[in-house]
């Protein structure tokens, strides 16, 4: 148990420093939630009439096109949020803090937790942000407050999953540009799935990719959630990648911070 709380009490130390961190630096979160903000502006005003008019079905609610892309960028937001965790773990092994860290008695699985969640709660603040944005321009969702609950449990399960995977990324990034840049298609592949458009109006061999990519399962859940769309074996699936992903990413990272150690 001492052990346990001692790890505990670390861990909330790590996580103050890096939730203070951010607010006395916050450029970095900053322009992760301008890029979902633009993408549901550009979208909406620039394409919206286009897209909206080759959609079939759009989602109850409103009727609008805004309805069905809401769900896509706010997912953009949660896969947006994840680079800053790669970056700042990057950040504090290229400038050394990080072996400081080790020589110091203090649980050494704190580091690692708290990055996560300090991340976690930025990446669920810019979630908020950007979902406020939607709202203000025409988002209607219809959702009960058990299904507005399920909806955002389901996307801070993938921002912790996506989190514990850029954690890893920065931990073997040799540089902090490297660390910015491999997690850069984690967040354009929503656009490969159903965040923009219907799956069924891509080519064959796209619509083949966004259908078993993991974004598009997790959109259609959340479309199914919040706008009373089919859900079908959606959810299962998307629980089943974000818990995939967790698992993987927890394994990798704590692997990677303990290489680090024997170098």
């Amino acid at each position: 148990m001492a052990t346990v709380s001692f790890a505990a009490r670390d861990s909330r130390t790590m996580l103050r420093r890096n939730l203070k961190k951010a607010l006395r630096y916050p450029s970095l979160t900053l322009t992760v939630v301008i890029m979902p903000l633009m993408m549901l502006l550009l979208f909406n005003y620039a394409f919206g009439t286009a897209l909206g008019t080759g959609i079939n079905q759009l989602p109850t609610g409103s009727g609008d096109y805004i309805d069905y892309l809401a769900p896509g960028i706010i997912l953009m937001a949660a896969t947006s949020g994840a680079l800053t965790t790669a970056i700042s773990v990057c950040v504090d092994k290229t400038e050394g803090i990080v072996n400081r860290f080790r020589t110091m008695p203090i649980s050494q699985a704190s580091f690692l937790t708290g990055h996560v969640v300090g991340s976690v709660i930025q990446t669920m603040t810019s979630i908020a942000l950007v979902i406020g944005v939607a709202l203000l321009m025409g988002f209607r969702p219809n959702a009960t407050p058990v299904e507005w609950l399920a909806a955002v449990g389901l996307l801070a399960l993938l921002t912790s999953a996506l989190t514990w995977v850029c954690a890893g990324i920065g931990l073997v990034a040799k540089t902090v540009e490297s660390a910015s840049n491999i997690p850069m298609p984690l967040t354009f592949l929503p656009f490969l799935g159903s965040a923009i458009v219907p799956t069924d109006s891509m080519p064959t061999g796209l619509r083949w990719f966004a259908e078993y990519q993991p974004f598009t399962p997790i959109i259609e859940t959340l479309r199914g959630l919040w706008l009373g769309t089919g859900i079908g074996s959606s959810a299962v699936i998307a629980l089943a990648w974000c818990l995939g992903l967790a698992l993987v990413g927890h394994v990798w990272a704590r692997r990677a911070f303990k290489a680090g150690a024997k170098r």
